[in-house]
């Protein structure tokens, strides 16, 4: 096994690669319980005619079903200690945009899912998926992340109530006296608190310490037993498979949006993840990941994976970085991460304690990491300034990051062109600029 994953060339131990496994496991382990909550829309009473909600415990498997092999193929056949899961921001999008803001059923949805990561397989291994992501601009690629970021937080911010609907003004500030309120505002404070001391898994330990605060308050009914805590697995029997028998609907116009998106987003995510974890570990040579493609590929059939258990796309976690602080250089760092994803499939009882006012807090605080991407924005420049800023304000305004993509790529060659600066443009973002004013013009 040292010999497989060398061992011996990375200066690495079993004990050293099996706490940087352990630190990355803790880093990420709040994606087992937000996932869920995020794509069965907890706090949501109102759904879509002819949408149903889709079975929380079944996506609970499904997530660490999809952490743990993807993460293992990661570890096993493209050797990085990198570890993979559904992606925050992307189950933000198959919940509140393509389920409910657009009515589409969750079966359909993760057929898109599955299609985009037959296409990510596709382009990976053509080499078509680095010309797909140079075409566009890094500016714009910047900006689909930040908006995610405050996207992902408005989301937060309304799941614990610290804002509300208001007739006058869309938005206004909630109740901050309200129980479940108070609740998610201390989850705040300690996540904040956590983070700033730089502790590896604050997030998670953030929601921990709510749920307790929750039920010594009362605010959440406590486990009366172990029973309530370790549990057999939930069957995966509710989602697995829709992907596919679902998979003729995703053939209309705002499919491909959504599919688009899917693409897009997994795309940014999965490239500045890997620059960001091989930079820290000292993988890069000349500017460049070395098995590359392998990584990439193991994002991609994770996804299929992911896809067909039941739940949405799947994606490298910037969190790895924590587990390589560690000490983590092999793959066997991510092979350690798979295996407590599977020991964690026995802890299903726990979402009973994880209420929409415990996840909200680690919504706003992935929020904030994601926000940070704006400081590398060129704002001076105005014909890039204003793609970035509809692509940023549109998520959050219109609870749509496919509507803020469709927004920044239509006023992108506008600017550009307007500013005499044509040349720069790529032929494929032309392409991409009729495809969103088609889906405007579909929505309309």
């Amino acid at each position: 096994m040292s010999k497989f994953f060398r061992f011996k060339e990375f200066g690495t131990s079993y004990r050293r690669e099996f706490i940087a496994g352990l630190t990355t496991f803790l880093a990420m382990a709040y994606i087992l319980f937000v996932n869920p909550s995020t794509l069965a829309l907890d706090g949501v009473e109102q759904l879509p005619e002819g949408v149903t909600r889709i079975d929380k415990g079944a996506v609970f498997t499904s997530t660490a079903i999809a952490a743990a092999v993807g993460t293992l193929i990661m570890g096993v056949f493209a050797k990085y200690p990198i570890a993979l899961a559904p992606g925050m921001g992307l189950n933000a999008f198959f919940a509140y945009t393509v389920v409910l803001g657009f009515g589409i059923p969750w079966e359909t949805a993760l057929a898109g899912v599955l299609a985009s990561g037959l296409i990510f397989i596709v382009l990976t291994v053509t080499g078509l998926r680095t010309l797909i992501i140079d075409a566009i601009p890094p500016n714009l690629k910047l900006a689909v992340g930040a908006g995610i970021g405050l996207y992902i937080a408005f989301i937060g911010f309304q799941n614990s109530g610290i804002v509300q609907n208001s007739d006058a003004t869309l938005v206004q500030l909630g109740d901050l006296t309200a129980g479940p309120t108070m609740l998610a505002i201390f989850g705040i404070i300690v996540s904040v608190i956590l983070m700033a001391m730089g502790l590896k898994g604050g997030i998670f330990y953030g929601m921990v310490l709510t749920s307790i605060a929750g039920m010594v308050t009362g605010l959440i009914a406590p486990p009366s037993g172990m029973g309530d805590v370790i549990g057999s697995v939930p069957s995966v029997a509710p989602t697995f498979g829709a992907a596919f028998t679902h998979f003729g609907d995703i053939f209309t116009i705002e499919m491909l949006v959504v599919i688009l998106t899917f693409l897009f987003v997994d795309f940014f995510d999965t490239a500045g993840t890997l620059v960001a974890v091989a930079t820290q570990a000292g993988f890069m040579k000349e500017n460049k990941l070395p098995r590359a493609n392998r990584a990439l590929f193991s994002d991609s059939a994770a996804t299929v994976v992911g896809a067909v258990v039941g739940t949405s796309t799947t994606t490298s976690y910037i969190e790895s970085t924590a587990g390589v602080g560690a000490g983590g250089r092999t793959g066997f760092t991510s092979v350690v991460t798979a295996g407590f994803f599977i020991l964690a499939l026995f802890f299903s009882p726990l979402l009973s304690v994880v209420t929409a006012e415990v996840t909200a807090p680690a919504l706003i605080i992935v929020g904030v990491l994601m926000a940070s991407t704006l400081k590398n924005i060129d704002w001076d420049q105005f014909e890039i300034a204003v793609p970035a800023f509809f692509t940023i304000a549109a998520m959050p305004m219109t609870y749509s990051i496919a509507t803020g993509i469709a927004m920044g790529f239509i006023f992108y060659p506008i600017t550009m062109i307007l500013k005499g600066r044509s040349k720069e443009i790529h032929p494929i973002m032309y392409f991409l600029f009729v495809i969103f004013v088609l889906y405007f013009i579909f929505l309309a």
